[in-house]
C-alpha cells in the first residue's frame, strides 16, 4: 500500500490578510454594505486629501498641478498593493484613475479647495463610515482595522479580489 503524501503550498501573505479579514465578514448584508461603503471611503478620503493646500514646487515645472498630498497616499498604497499582488495592484490604478478622474470633474465644477468640494467629500466619508459600522453591527464583529491599522488598506483589494476570481484570474 502506497503512502500519499499531500502538500500544500504556503499561503501567500496576501491571502493571509483576505482570510484574516473575512473573518469578520461573513454576514451577506456587511458584505454588500462593504461593496457600497469601501469605494465611497477611498473615493471621499481620496478626494479630502486631495482638497488640501500643496505647495508650488519650482522644479516641477508645468507638472506641478498633478502633485498634492493624495499623490502621495496613492503612491504609498499602491506600492504596498504591488508587494502584495502585482494583479491587484493594476486593477487599483485603474480604480483610483477613474476615481481621480470624477474628483477633477467635481474640483472643475465647484473649485479646488472650496467648501463645496469638502462638504462633499466629507458628506460621502462619513455616510460611508456610518454604514460601515453598521455592517459591522450586523455581523457581530468589530472592524478589522480596530486589531491592525493595515486592514484600512486591505479593504478595496479584498472587494477586487472577488472579481479577479470571478472571472478566473490569478491574483
Amino acid at each position: 500500500m502506497s503512502k500519499q503524501t499531500i502538500t500544500t503550498e504556503p499561503k501567500r501573505p496576501v491571502d493571509v490578510l483576505f482570510d484574516k479579514y473575512a473573518e469578520s465578514h461573513q454576514n451577506p448584508t456587511n458584505k454588500l454594505v462593504h461593496w457600497i461603503c469601501v469605494p465611497l471611503i477611498v473615493f471621499s478620503l481620496l478626494g479630502l486629501i486631495w482638497q488640501i493646500p500643496f505647495p508650488h514646487i519650482g522644479f516641477l515645472g508645468s507638472y506641478n498641478g498633478f502633485f498634492n498630498w493624495a499623490s502621495f497616499l496613492l503612491a504609498f498604497s499602491l506600492y504596498y498593493y504591488f508587494t502584495l499582488s502585482p494583479v491587484l495592484f493594476f486593477l487599483m490604478i485603474w480604480v483610483v484613475g477613474l476615481m481621480s478622474y470624477i474628483i477633477v470633474k467635481i474640483e472643475q465644477a465647484v473649485g479646488l479647495g472650496s467648501g463645496t468640494a469638502y462638504a462633499i467629500y466629507a458628506a460621502i466619508f462619513v455616510a460611508a463610515w456610518i454604514g460601515q459600522f453598521i455592517g459591522h453591527k450586523i455581523e457581530g464583529k468589530k472592524p478589522s482595522f480596530l486589531d491592525d491599522v493595515k486592514f484600512l488598506l486591505i479593504g478595496p483589494i479584498w472587494l477586487l479580489h472577488f472579481i479577479c476570481k470571478k472571472v478566473g484570474i490569478r491574483y
